[in-house]
């Protein structure tokens, strides 16, 4: 093997992968969303990897139309809700490791029982969001 490899942090370094099998390292910041918008432009195609802790219910709802997002719990305690049809699903997330696919176009937030770490796995091209 040529080169050095670099290691990085989830905590600070998200990964954009690409349709032709790139994986972009992008720096975490104040601005992150701003500038993986004009780095990456719709994101369509892509899918960000990213990871997030969390000590309270999330504040908003969000949905991905482009593809399923994969949620999976690194440590703690979180209910997954999705919102299909008017109807609520609660997915429970105890253990490490466990994870959900959320289905595309489906309405999810979360509510933490213990702070927990995330790793998400999200296509986000038309992302939306909604308050609670």
């Amino acid at each position: 093997m040529s080169g050095e490899i670099d290691r990085f942090s989830l905590s600070s370094t998200y990964v954009v992968l690409e349709d032709n099998g790139d994986a972009i390292p992008v720096a975490v910041s104040d601005r992150f969303f701003e500038d993986l918008e004009s780095k990456f432009g719709d994101f369509k195609g892509k899918r960000l990897i990213s990871h997030f802790t969390f000590d309270k219910d999330w504040e908003t709802w969000e949905m991905h139309p482009a593809g399923e997002e994969l949620v999976c719990l690194l440590s703690g305690q979180v209910d997954l809700i999705l919102a299909q049809d008017g109807v609520e699903h609660t997915v429970q997330l105890s253990t490490s490791g466990s994870y959900v696919l959320v289905p595309r176009g489906t309405w999810h937030t979360a509510k933490v029982h213990t702070p927990s770490s995330m790793l998400f796995i999200t296509p986000g091209e038309g992302t939306q969001n909604r308050p609670i």
